[in-house]
């Protein structure tokens, strides 16, 4: 099976369905924290903080289909300060800074349970190691991969096959090197100069962009691609994506904890859009209301927009 598009740890979204929800192949819960208020969006409302190796995952204890799922890859910045929380008052919360499709979400947690650092401290050292095990993800090019001409193994990497006489075709004139294929990726050497090199991960393969390589004779070129696209279905089945972290205690499994969706007794009007990422918009420097103008688009009067932004374009955002 082809790897399905991965969106859970490169997107923000809101109110998801149970299937999205769900952990896709290779996710894996690290921690479950019960008593979570998102201060920021449902103040006063206590919910639950999954945290999975790709993404954060809040939902409301008190009506499921409320929830907010918020990839590692968008978070720009994470840190600790008093919020005013109706469930706790004034306390000690935490800030989440994202940007996704070129707008920017901000995040407030608290834990209702006084006295407990673990909100902090498990998200905080979950993204780190998110961050620091992008090798697994992303295609990086001219990087310190080779040490005394061996592969640098990254944390569970194993070596498949290693193939000489590999023809880099960037150039004109091309370039003769090594191939190593492991269980996660593909990387490419020159012999002549280590550092010119390229790590492709499974991950990426299918994405939007082409590399060639030269194999000779043709023979030993279809052997090589037999064995990538082995290894690349293997890794489809069961993606390896490096987050390395344990928690002491074990979270219940995800399907312990999800609770069945009750249908709600109500009508939704066709074409009727959410809004709930509005009340998520990070205007950082906002301490008080902008004064209001008359918009002769709407025909009443609004607070005034920040610099930059156009009723047109906030319409955008929602389609």
């Amino acid at each position: 099976a082809v790897l399905d598009v991965l969106w859970e740890d490169r997107d923000v979204r809101f109110d998801i369905s149970p299937q999205q929800m769900k952990m896709r192949s290779g996710e894996v819960l690290i921690d479950c924290l019960e008593s979570i208020e998102d201060t920021k969006g449902n103040n006063g409302d206590r919910g639950k903080l999954l945290v999975t190796n790709l993404r954060i995952i809040w939902r409301s204890l008190s009506l499921p289909r409320v929830n907010l799922s918020v990839g590692y890859n968008c978070i720009i910045n994470i840190t600790t300060r008093t919020a005013n929380s109706k469930l706790r008052g004034q306390t000690e919360a935490l800030y989440i800074l994202t940007k996704c499709n070129n707008t920017r979400f901000e995040f407030i947690f608290t834990n209702v349970v006084p006295g407990s650092p673990r909100l902090f401290t498990s998200v905080i050292a979950v993204h780190r190691a998110y961050e620091t095990s992008k090798m697994y993800r992303d295609l990086k090019l001219r990087s310190a991969l080779i040490q005394n001409k061996q592969l640098r193994l990254l944390p569970q990497e194993e070596i498949y096959d290693k193939i000489n006489g590999v023809w880099n075709l960037s150039s004109d004139q091309g370039n003769l090197g090594t191939f190593f294929i492991t269980n996660v990726r593909i990387v490419w050497h020159a012999n002549m100069n280590d550092s010119f090199n390229v790590s492709i991960p499974y991950l990426q393969i299918s994405g939007g962009y082409v590399l060639g390589f030269k194999i000779d004779p043709v023979e030993k070129l279809q052997e090589a691609v037999k064995e990538i696209n082995s290894l690349h279905k293997v890794y489809s089945a069961n993606p390896i994506f490096g987050v390395d972290y344990e928690m002491e205690e074990k979270p219940q499994s995800l399907e312990d904890l999800t609770v069945e969706q009750v249908q709600d007794d109500v009508e939704i009007e066709p074409g009727e859009q959410t809004d709930a990422f509005v009340a998520y918009f990070a205007d950082e420097n906002k301490q008080h209301d902008r004064e209001p103008v008359f918009s002769e688009e709407l025909g009443l009067a609004v607070e005034k927009l920040k610099d930059g932004f156009t009723l047109q374009g906030l319409w955008e955002v929602m389609t």
